[in-house]
């Protein structure tokens, strides 16, 4: 009897979680604003103020269920085995940007409020800028080195930040109004392919160039369908 008891507190304290990361996430797609009050997030959830801290301990909590709720990146990423490094740069890329393909209106506040000149918000811009996620690119770039795909010249923190900084220039067009979600995907691949090819070793620099002319061409091509030609 102790068991189902136990087992349906569970269950009852699992649906409110659910309930809870919806709502916020719900909020923040709606308003276009990050900075959602605990009590507007309980409220949509149709639970207690306290619930939400009970569950979660804080907004922050609340924001990194939010963010692990709205991917299933490691999964994913980890079917890739058996692909060259550059090649899984190039998927990790695609499987991050299907997200924002699926839910455009949630990551374009996202982004908004990360590359907010006036610092945008403060707990979500350390969920979305960490050390963890650092590393796990800077790890794809050593692999890609260690198997010859980089300049042994090539400085890998300056590769590293370049990347980054062409990554958040794709960002930054589309909050803008430059581009459509579509674009994404090709848009940061062939910026990607880009600046790999400028800093590839002499014997992959053809096999990345090919690469970006592949993504140059998919660019294209989404930007003519769009434009209905």
């Amino acid at each position: 009897m102790s068991s189902i008891t136990s087992s349906k507190r569970e269950e009852g304290k699992e649906d409110r979680r659910r309930r809870i990361v919806a709502a916020a996430r719900g909020l923040i797609r709606e308003t276009g604003d990050t900075g959602l009050s605990m009590r507007a997030i309980a409220a949509r959830a149709n639970v207690s103020l306290a619930t939400p801290y009970n569950l979660f301990g804080s907004k922050r909590g609340v924001v990194m269920a939010v963010l692990e709720d709205a991917k299933g990146f490691q999964e994913q990423f980890s079917t890739l085995k058996g692909l060259s490094a550059v090649e899984r740069i190039f998927k990790a890329l695609s499987i991050t940007l299907g997200y924002h393909v699926q839910d455009p209106d949630f990551y374009r506040t996202l982004w908004s409020s990360l590359l907010d000149p006036r610092g945008g918000d403060a707990e979500l811009r350390a969920e979305l800028i960490t050390p963890q996620n650092s590393q796990f690119w800077r790890a794809l770039l050593d692999e890609a080195r260690a198997e010859g795909a980089i300049a042994d010249d090539i400085d890998m923190d300056l590769l590293q930040q370049a990347l980054s900084g062409r990554f958040a220039s794709v960002m930054l067009h589309w909050i803008m109004g430059g581009g459509t979600v579509a674009e994404l995907e090709p848009a940061a691949c062939f910026a990607y392919a880009s600046t790999l090819c400028a800093c590839a070793s002499d014997g992959f620099r053809p096999v990345i160039r090919a690469r970006m002319l592949d993504f140059q061409a998919q660019l294209l091509a989404v930007r003519r369908e769009v434009a209905g030609l």
